[in-house]
């Protein structure tokens, strides 16, 4: 079947879903958003991309860049992080502490909010500036020089953060953070403020589908780091529900309650997909839908 078929099947599959579930409340910047918004996107390796629906709508692409602040620290030390991280589903919300303590603070995996925030820690002492860091690969990757946060989700999300804030102390009480707590947590809230649409995304995610090469020809990651970030993504990107997302699209995925899901294909491309409406688990609704129909329908798949 054509992608562009594919991606009318998608659709199809994700109307019933789309406005169903909530918004993420608990971020007043989120929760204004419209969530009858559906728009998905496929980048291919060769360079083509499809869209469909409101897939040039940016949106706040939060959890979703974990992966991207991920891939920059193992391109800079490979193998280090992981002394401080594991790489384990969790089971658990992805903004729990409950492991965190039993595991004398070191994070079950890096896309839960514990694991992401000492990958972020450790972006920043290496480069003064974690934020400004992604920022910059974003931009590069996605074609958008003018990519930046949105400022009033990202004053929204401090606000709101004491969660947040928790998580960070408990980890600084195992010292497992090399920063201050206030600066990793606003490194963190920029990160996540991010605004990007689904074809930036798929854009920008394109090395983890070419074995860590990037727009440029340049080797941002080698192929066993980017087949390792990948595996990740398959068993802890979507949080407590990882074990069901991978049952129905069998891709690695990673989701943030923005409403996106970014998708790999390895060798083939990048799938992006965005309806706000989140499920149980904090990812879209819609989105795991689409990508179930997309994965069926497409041979895009790694089963």
């Amino acid at each position: 079947m054509r992608i562009e078929d594919a991606l009318l099947r998608a659709r199809e599959a994700a109307a019933p879903e789309v406005g169903r579930g909530r918004l993420a409340e608990y971020i007043p910047g989120l929760a204004s958003v419209d969530p009858h918004q559906f728009g998905m996107a496929i980048a291919s390796v060769d360079g083509q991309v499809h869209v469909i629906g409101d897939a040039d709508v940016p949106f706040s692409v939060q959890s979703i860049s974990k992966v991207f602040t991920l891939a920059l620290v193992v391109a800079a030390e490979g193998e280090e992080i992981w002394k401080r991280v594991s790489r384990e589903p969790s089971g658990n919300p992805f903004n729990s502490f409950l492991q965190l303590d039993q595991e004398a603070g070191r994070p079950r995996n890096p896309f839960i909010n514990a694991g992401a925030l000492v990958v972020t820690d450790r972006l920043h002492a290496m480069t003064g500036d974690a934020s400004g860091t992604l920022r910059d690969l974003m931009r590069r990757e996605s074609g958008r020089a003018d990519l930046d946060m949105d400022l009033d989700v990202a004053r929204s999300e401090l606000a709101a953060g004491h969660r947040t804030f928790a998580v960070a102390h408990l980890l600084a009480s195992y010292g497992n953070l090399e920063t201050s707590v206030d600066e990793v947590i606003n490194q963190y809230v920029a990160q996540c403020a991010l605004s990007m649409t689904c074809r930036e995304l798929a854009l920008a995610g394109l090395f983890l589908a070419r074995d860590g090469v990037l727009s440029d020809g340049s080797q941002l990651l080698s192929a066993r780091e980017a087949k390792r970030i990948n595996a990740v993504m398959l068993t802890c990107g979507t949080y407590d529900s990882a074990g069901e997302f991978a049952y129905r699209v069998g891709l690695p995925a990673k989701s943030g309650v923005g409403g996106g899901i970014l998708a790999v294909i390895p060798d083939r491309g990048v799938a992006c997909v965005w309806s706000p409406a989140l499920g149980p688990s904090g990812s879209s609704a819609a989105g795991l839908a689409a990508l179930d129909a997309f994965t069926t329908y497409s041979d895009w798949t790694v089963f």
